[in-house]
């Protein structure tokens, strides 16, 4: 059972469970909100087709055993430079602070790659040994001509090797993902 614990505007106001967390971030738009709902196996995440749409920290409890965590998007988005500052700040803390985030998933769309926004946060979780894992969302419609380039694990220390394909409208690699969140 998915239970929505709520959204939270900052890391102190979060729940203190001793329940792992598996976080998922990415640039605005990169489909975070449908691939959390295609490990979901249903509609617990808002999608938008506006970048910047969530602006809290949100929690979904799965069978009292894993929380899964939507984090706010970065790079374009529809809101104020002071805001952004804001988001990046809570971003940060809760990277840092949080003991129980188990692994980061830092979702890249496989159309355009990595973008330097991507690199500045592998660089920070590299940095403050923050273990994470690239996600390549929307594979269904990326074409082999046009493959961007990714990244290497052997140029960032925090980052887990197997980087996943997805897709989350032919459920591309949803299993693999439920199995490394423990979600079955």
């Amino acid at each position: 059972m998915i239970k929505f614990v709520g959204s939270f505007e900052t890391v102190s106001q979060l729940p203190q469970t001793q329940f792992s967390e598996y976080a998922f971030i990415g640039r605005s738009n990169v489909g975070k909100s449908s691939l959390i709902n295609a490990v979901a196996g249903q509609v617990i995440a808002r999608t938008s087709k506006t970048p910047g749409r969530t602006q809290s920290l949100n929690l979904f409890n799965f069978d009292d055993r894993v929380m899964i965590v939507d984090l706010p998007g970065y790079g374009y988005a529809t809101t104020s430079k002071v805001n952004m500052e804001a988001w990046l700040r809570r971003l940060e803390e809760y990277l840092i602070t949080r003991r129980q985030l188990s692994r980061l998933f830092i979702l890249i769309d496989s159309r355009l790659g990595v973008k330097p926004s991507d690199l500045d946060l592998m660089e920070f979780c590299d940095g403050n040994g923050i273990s994470y894992q690239v996600i390549l969302t929307k594979k269904d419609k990326r074409s082999k001509e046009k493959e961007k380039k990714t990244v290497c694990s052997s140029d960032h220390p925090a980052m887990i090797e197997e980087i996943l394909e997805t897709s989350s409208e032919k459920k591309i690699g949803i299993e693999s993902l439920r199995e490394i969140i423990g979600i079955k």
